[in-house]
């Protein structure tokens, strides 16, 4: 059915409070399982009635918190504007589409579609209770409030950035197996910014135990960023208990690397969206011969090192007509290096 609210409210009226609710989204927690979401409940004038956010999974969703500030029978015939479709699934909370029915709402306007296999749905079920249902709805900037968690959830494993570092010739260390440093300090802040950013880093066995690296995420002058990665370790090889990596801020994971697809999900599980990988050219070669790669940054140096080590290894090319070709998104100075922003093509 078409309600009043509907009938009443302009469409710079209900874009006015998809900028709130995409505004309000920003109070809660940007990382963990669920995303950030905001929702403002307008009266038939178009008034603000309410506005609510998710706090972080356990606590009520934003349509939920929203209701929660309203007395019995205030929202009948409202519009609920909120920047992710309203969930259909029981979980640590009820579905926001059966508390949007009971509460007598009459329109439900959203930004993004829920891409969850359990949790999407809340839409159809809305509008089979005769809510007016609309969604789409400023799809550009509710979609870069999601950030990395769309991609992640669509994928069902966090969102891979593969990096590796090395000369112009694609060496990653020197014959002896001297590495650092190949980049210059800007290149390296750019680094660490990254890690930052970055809900995990991945690194290999073999690199632990040769490198011994805190992987942690650090400013040039040795100070650490707020944010910090969980270190995840693959590899089956023991990490000693005195390594730099189990002395951090969160506790490494690890994983054994050989079924990464799943080892990725139940990463994603655990409420990690994004893996900065910088393990070395056996992890880096894995994940993009497995074709997990969604992101490359590659780092060049303007050296030549010559000589067998190499920045990639074996990723299963035997001849020129299965090279993996790369898109370059972008290509950036960092003092006398280049930074290489890429993604792998999908075959044809």
């Amino acid at each position: 059915m078409t309600s009043t609210t509907a009938q009443r409210l302009s469409a710079d009226e209900i874009e006015r409070a998809m900028l709130r609710a995409i505004e309000i989204a920003a109070n809660g927690p940007a990382r963990g399982v669920n995303p950030q979401v905001g929702c403002v409940i307008l009266a038939a004038e178009g008034s603000i009635l309410a506005e609510g956010w998710h706090r972080g999974a356990g606590t009520p969703h934003a349509e939920v918190d929203a209701l929660s500030k309203l007395s019995d029978g205030q929202a009948n015939g409202a519009t609920a504007v909120v920047t992710l479709e309203p969930c259909n699934h029981t979980g640590l909370t009820g579905p926001c589409s059966e508390a949007l029915i009971a509460a007598g709402v009459s329109r439900v306007v959203y930004g993004v579609s829920d891409p969850g296999d359990h949790s999407s749905g809340g839409a159809a079920r809305l509008h089979e209770a005769g809510v007016d249902v609309v969604g789409g709805v400023l799809i550009a900037e509710t979609t870069a409030r999601l950030g990395d968690w769309l991609p992640a959830a669509r994928l069902k494993r966090p969102v891979v950035t593969v990096k590796w570092a090395s000369s112009l010739d694609g060496r990653a260390a020197a014959a002896d197996g001297t590495s650092q440093w190949i980049t210059g300090p800007e290149a390296r802040a750019d680094v660490h910014a990254r890690r930052a950013a970055s809900d995990a880093i991945g690194v290999g066995t073999g690199t632990v135990l040769a490198d011994d690296p805190a992987l942690s995420a650090r400013y040039a002058d040795g100070g650490m960023y707020e944010a910090q990665p969980v270190p995840v370790v693959f590899g089956t090889r023991e990490t000693p208990t005195d390594a730099a990596v189990r002395r951090g801020t969160h506790e490494p994971l690890f994983a054994a690397g050989d079924d990464l697809a799943t080892e990725l999900r139940a990463l994603h599980a655990r409420g990690i969206r994004s893996l900065f990988i910088e393990g070395g050219p056996t992890l880096a070669s894995a994940f993009i011969a497995a074709g997990l790669a969604d992101e490359v940054l590659v780092y060049l140096a303007p050296a030549i090192l010559g000589g067998p080590r190499t920045a990639i290894g074996d990723v299963g090319i035997t001849t020129i007509d299965d090279a993996l070709r790369l898109s370059i998104e972008n290509v950036e100075r960092l003092g006398d290096d280049l930074l290489v922003v890429a993604t792998l093509k999908k075959k044809p």
